[in-house]
C-alpha cells in the first residue's frame, strides 16, 4: 500500500471520527456543563485537529506529485518537440471529431 493511500485511509478514518465525535456531542449538549460533555467536546477537538492535519499532508503530497509530474512533462517536451506535437495534433483531432458528432 503507497503512502498516499496509507493518508487517505487515515483521513477516512479520522473524518468518521469526527462525525462519531459530533453526534456524541450533540447528544450530550443538553448537558452543557458536565464531565460527559467536557469529554465529547476535547475528543471532537483533537479528531478534528487530526483530520486537518492529515487533509494537509495529503494536499502536499498531492502538490509535490502535480509538481513532479508537470516537471517531467516539461522534460519530455523539451526532448521530443515533434513528438509532442503530434501527440498534441492527435488529441486535437480526436476531441474534435468527438465534438463533431454532437
Amino acid at each position: 500500500m503507497s503512502t498516499t493511500d496509507n493518508h487517505k485511509d487515515k483521513l477516512m478514518y479520522d473524518l468518521n471520527q469526527v462525525i462519531r465525535d459530533a453526534e456524541e456531542l450533540l447528544k450530550h449538549s443538553d448537558q452543557t456543563t458536565g464531565e460527559s460533555f467536557k469529554s465529547a467536546k476535547s475528543k471532537f477537538e483533537s479528531t478534528l485537529r487530526n483530520a486537518k492535519t492529515e487533509i494537509a499532508r495529503i494536499e502536499d503530497i498531492v502538490v509535490t506529485k502535480g509538481k513532479d509530474a508537470a516537471h517531467a512533462t516539461d522534460v519530455y517536451v523539451k526532448d521530443n518537440p515533434w513528438q509532442s506535437a503530434g501527440i498534441a495534433a492527435g488529441v486535437g483531432l480526436l476531441v474534435g471529431l468527438l465534438v463533431g458528432r454532437k
